[in-house]
């Protein structure tokens, strides 16, 4: 099993940023492909960020690329979800999930899910 602990969620005002973070433990955090996703009131969850093994292959939501930077750092068993100029449209629980394929984007294909952090942002 591989336990994900998600954290910095919180409000922010529009045009304001977070960084998220998600913690791994219990298994190999490099031999997994990380991903973020997120779910608002209502609506499906939706694909986010990915990140391969090693952090040399990023992937994004076109509509998220340049404002959403995912990274990781494998000594310290963590992901990171930099979100800068959030929107209200924003606003949603955001999820970091493993998989054992890279780049993938549906989250059927994720094995390991965090609880969630939620993200609010203000108009």
């Amino acid at each position: 099993q591989l336990q994900l602990v998600e954290s910095g969620g919180g409000l922010v005002q529009d045009g304001g940023s977070l960084r998220l973070s998600c913690a791994a433990s219990g298994r190999t955090f490099s031999r997994y492909a990380m991903g973020w996703f997120r779910q608002a009131p209502g609506k499906e969850r939706e694909f986010v960020a990915a990140i391969s093994w090693s952090g040399a292959g990023t992937y994004y939501v076109d509509s998220m690329k340049g404002r959403f930077t995912i990274s990781r750092d494998n000594n310290k068993n963590t992901v990171y979800l930099q979100m800068n100029n959030l929107k209200p449209e924003d606003t949603a629980v955001y999820y970091c999930a493993a998989s054992t394929l890279v780049g993938v984007r549906r989250s059927g294909q994720y094995d390991y899910w965090g609880q969630g952090t939620q993200v609010t942002v203000s108009a």
